[in-house]
């Protein structure tokens, strides 16, 4: 099992809420509405809580996508629907400077 992580920074002069709202209500369906979508396996998607003691959250969400294989990843984020329906998106909720990606497989030490 492949995961993709990518750590998201929004865009400047949006608020937390508002860029949640986004995500949500218009960026997440537009991902899902492309037939590619399918390659998923699992898809999540986390924001910060106030947690006392931690200081101010170094993103405003991390999002972690499962696939089967580096080919079906691949199949949606090199997709023309993608590149020309969802990637263009980003711009409209996301500081594009800033975030991060990693590609990898997981090392359960605790389970359960």
């Amino acid at each position: 099992m492949i995961k993709m992580l990518f750590t998201l920074k929004r865009r400047v002069g949006m608020s937390q809420q508002a860029f949640e709202d986004y995500r949500r209500d218009v960026h997440v369906p537009l991902l899902l509405a492309i037939p590619e979508a399918q390659y998923m396996r699992r898809f999540v998607v986390s924001y910060p809580i106030p947690a006392a003691g931690f200081g101010e959250p170094s993103y405003d969400a991390v999002v972690e996508t499962w696939f089967d294989s580096l080919d079906d990843l691949n199949a949606l984020f090199f997709s023309e629907n993608f590149q020309t329906k969802v990637a263009p998106d980003h711009s409209n909720f996301l500081d594009m400077t800033q975030g991060g990606i990693l590609i990898s497989e997981e090392f359960v030490v605790i389970d359960g």
